[in-house]
């Protein structure tokens, strides 16, 4: 007999194994001896969705679950690491190993076309290397960072797995591929799906290896430079090696701070557009700070996770309604060095499975407006582009010319006063103190105070000196699209060409990502193939 029950507990009997199996056992009156005898026996308990509710003072954890009892349960995920043959069949060319193009190489596979994937960056192990010379030696390699190598910036990011854009793909599918290639079952279950970044690279090596092991390439370390292109047609790329690949068609999956990309469309003819997106700072507070507002009470205890937070408001600056937000909240996590290239400074969060670091950091971020690209317009579609960088390069110089980060504390920030001395970080480069209206243009700045102010009204304490604000959180989205017909996914202009997730400004984390790849498979080949 299979029982559905839907509960809400308190997290000391929710989240702990035990005590949650034994209130299941004492709401369906089942006998206890059950619970330790042979396990053969035992009914089954399956959590199917779990979700934490804190908007009151007492946290209750709401909870949609099945038990077997007498029979066994059907497999938790349906789908099957069993792959063709693609290895002497018609390829395509994937450019970019994040999640959109790995998942796009993957989708390629299973509809019998061999993908090679050209990743500019190095394999996800090799990479280690690289993020530890950013950190400790301030050395920024271009081709392999925090955004480029194989799984993309969100390898080496946060992995969060939630994500609201359920239009272009199934998010159960894409949570069972990550299962199936080694992510924990749990993703299955919670309302707010995490990975982290500690476990994330031994999936990405697994989706790899299905790809491989299927007869697909991944090329590491090899950059696309241009484009084979006759008659409005993509006929293949050229990569820096001299290499020409040619194939049924190529998705362009470089992500969204591949900027030598832009520039080669651009220079080459191929339409592009300006994109709305946003800048601002990384703010870190105390995660114990967090759990006690979140979770209303002094310390969150042995069961709850850490606590998260999404902020929002609209400011209105010179006349312009601007959004002020949260973004990419990392509770337990720290902020990591995610520059592209030397002379520039960008931060992003990242977070363990665990999410067991002392900090909480967000992003805190505005909108940029039409009006603040005016003097850009020389630079056509990649004016945001041009702005983005020389607010990175600003940042850099203001805070000593290396990946040290430009810093003030929060209350000092909405007071106008200078930040003498700051906080301990878990930015690793180090900090210096610098009045961040010196960093971040007026139009960025004066709202963004005017966003503190109205946060630290509706989140208490959330203004203060024990918090600081990092910069530069320049890279929330591409500021940059490559537009595509909305039937078939394909580019506007040339055909066979698919720009794909976020650096073609589609999508935006690793599901919707993930899905959009898919989606761009399916399409080359239902064309094509």
């Amino acid at each position: 007999m299979i029982h559905s029950l839907t509960l809400t507990l308190d997290p000391a009997i929710a989240l702990d194994n035990a005590a949650f199996e034994q209130e299941i056992y004492n709401r369906l009156f089942l006998p206890s001896d059950l619970l330790t005898g042979d396990d053969s026996e035992r009914p089954v308990v399956r959590k199917l969705r779990q979700s934490i509710d804190a908007r009151s003072r007492q946290v209750k954890v709401h909870i949609d679950a099945e038990v077997y009892v007498g029979e066994q349960p059907s497999p938790r995920i349906a789908y099957q690491r069993l792959y063709p043959d693609v290895s002497q069949a018609r390829q395509a060319i994937v450019v970019g190993a994040g999640p959109a193009g790995l998942f796009a190489a993957l989708r390629l596979v299973e509809l019998g076309i061999k993908p090679i994937v050209l990743e500019r960056g190095s394999d996800v192990r090799a990479r280690r290397r690289d993020l530890a010379a950013i950190n400790k030696d301030h050395v920024v390699n271009p081709e392999s960072n925090y955004c480029f190598g194989e799984g993309g910036a969100g390898t080496y990011s946060d992995g969060k797995l939630y994500t609201r854009s359920k239009k272009r793909g199934d998010v159960r599918r894409i949570l069972e591929i990550l299962v199936a290639h080694g992510a924990t079952e749990q993703i299955l279950v919670d309302a707010h799906p995490h990975i982290g970044t500690n476990k994330l690279p031994e999936v990405v090596i697994a989706l790899r290896q299905s790809i491989i092991e299927a007869g697909g390439e991944i090329r590491f370390n090899t950059r696309m430079v241009d484009l084979l292109i006759e008659q409005n047609e993509i006929k293949g790329v050229v990569t820096d090696r001299g290499d020409e690949l040619t194939g049924l068609g190529v998705i362009l999956a470089t992500g969204h701070s591949a900027r030598d990309v832009f520039d080669l469309l651009h220079q080459k003819g191929i339409t592009i557009e300006n994109k709305p997106f946003a800048m601002g700072v990384r703010i870190e507070h105390q995660q114990s700070f967090i759990d006690q507002v979140q979770y209303h009470r002094p310390e969150r205890g042995d069961y709850l996770p850490a606590a998260s937070y999404s902020l929002v408001t609209q400011t209105r600056h010179k006349g312009i309604e601007r959004g002020v937000f949260s973004f990419c909240m990392c509770p337990g996590g720290f902020i990591v060095p995610a520059a592209t290239a030397p002379g520039e400074l960008v931060v992003n969060g990242m977070s363990p499975s665990r999410r067991d670091s002392q900090y909480a950091n967000s992003g805190l971020v505005v909108a940029i407006h039409e009006n603040d690209l005016k003097n850009y317009r020389e630079f056509g579609p990649l004016a945001g582009m041009q702005f983005q960088k020389e607010v990175e390069q600003r940042a850099c110089q203001l805070a000593g010319g290396n990946q040290t980060a430009p810093a003030q504390r929060v209350s000092d920030f909405v007071n106008g006063r200078p930040s003498n001395r700051l906080l301990p970080t878990s930015y690793q480069p180090g900090l210096k103190p610098v009045d961040m209206t010196t960093v971040l243009p007026e139009t960025i700045a004066a709202p963004l105070k005017a966003g503190l102010q109205q946060f630290g009204k509706s989140m208490r304490g959330y203004v203060t000196n024990e918090a600081q604000m990092i910069g530069v959180e320049s890279r929330t989205s591409s500021p940059v699209r490559i537009p595509r017909l909305p039937d078939t996914l394909e580019h506007v202009q040339i055909r066979r060409l698919f720009p794909c997730s976020e650096g073609a400004g589609y999508a935006g984390g690793i599901v919707s990502a993930a899905m959009d790849g898919e989606k761009c498979a399916e399409q080359l080949i239902k064309r094509y193939a």
